[in-house]
């Protein structure tokens, strides 16, 4: 895998529900989300890198389970200018998976939100989906 040199800043955001532990949410976006600064407040846990690497087991998933053209329907089904993003499973990040949700009621305690924004966002999606 080549990670292209492209500024992003990539984030990942869950809400933290009061039955929730804590910890145990931070290791549900560390497992697949790392490199990157989580921080916990009052309601929500959130992540963010501006290294393109932190996307790398993401990347990994998407080509090793051949769901390029899921991910793709998904990042430009949600384009907004220089911002994308899509839903993962929180329970499966918890468990060193990666899956994507089509809606957020799909992760019964909610899903990760992943949330992409670059200026060459396009070069981002290319190279997610295609591997260029």
């Amino acid at each position: 895998m080549k990670i292209p040199s492209i500024n992003c800043v990539l984030e990942m955001k869950s809400a933290l529900h009061p039955s929730e532990d804590p910890e145990k949410v931070r290791k549900c976006i560390s497992n697949i989300f790392p490199y990157s600064s989580i921080k916990t407040e009052n309601f929500s846990i959130s992540s963010q890198s501006k290294e393109l690497r932190s996307f790398e087991k993401i990347y990994e998933t998407i080509h090793l389970k051949k769901s390029q053209n899921t991910y793709r329907h998904y990042l430009e089904k949600n384009l907004d200018n220089n911002t994308t993003w899509f839903y993962l499973n929180k329970q499966a990040a918890f468990a060193e998976k990666i899956a994507i949700c089509e809606e957020a009621e799909e992760s019964p305690l909610g899903p990760i939100k992943v949330i992409i924004t670059s200026s060459n966002i396009d070069g981002i999606i290319d190279w997610i989906v295609l591997g260029n």
